[in-house]
């Protein structure tokens, strides 16, 4: 095993506890609830193929589906935005980055990383917001909790990256 595997697998533990044990309990505004699992799967780098983005987005969100009771929405949610990962990533990289390029705020700036992440996790939020509603009935609920969810998620990312990342240009 590599050690990035190790650290990916270390990473989604962490995540998944921090996201049930925690951050499902917390709701904005009665509605929003950040989902930083996405977080995981903004974090690999712009060279990592593509299969292997789907395997490891599939298996965080049956993980977050497990513990959460979601029945599939996560695993929905997360695949889908492991998919479009490297789509939205190039929008992002700096016209001079190497091929292995990895999305840090220190690597991509604050501005461009908190697009990045902002964007991405309206992706995961609306894709299962939009699952667990299954209807346009509370379409206002829904966007509110899709807007909410997403801001506070992308904001607690930030925080962590800070925190974790040492160097920043």
């Amino acid at each position: 095993m590599s050690n990035s595997f190790i650290f990916r697998l270390f990473r989604l533990i962490i995540l998944l506890v921090v996201q049930v044990l925690i951050l499902n309990h917390l709701h904005l505004l009665g509605y929003a609830t950040p989902l930083i699992i996405g977080y995981m799967l903004t974090c690999f780098r712009s060279g990592t193929s593509r299969i292997s983005l789907l395997l490891w987005g599939f298996v965080t969100g049956v993980l977050f589906d497990m513990f959460t009771n979601t029945s599939g929405i996560g695993a929905a949610s997360c695949t889908l935005l492991a998919m479009i990962q490297p789509s939205l990533l190039q929008l992002f990289i700096p016209r001079d980055a190497p091929d292995e390029f990895e999305p840090t705020l220190a690597n991509m700036g604050p501005g461009r990383f908190f697009s990045y992440i902002l964007i991405a996790m309206f992706v995961l939020h609306a894709a299962f917001y939009f699952l667990d509603a299954f209807s346009l009935s509370d379409w206002l609920l829904t966007l509110v909790a899709i807007f909410g969810g997403s801001v506070l998620s992308a904001v607690i990312i930030l925080f962590v990256e800070l925190l974790t990342r040492r160097k920043i240009r």
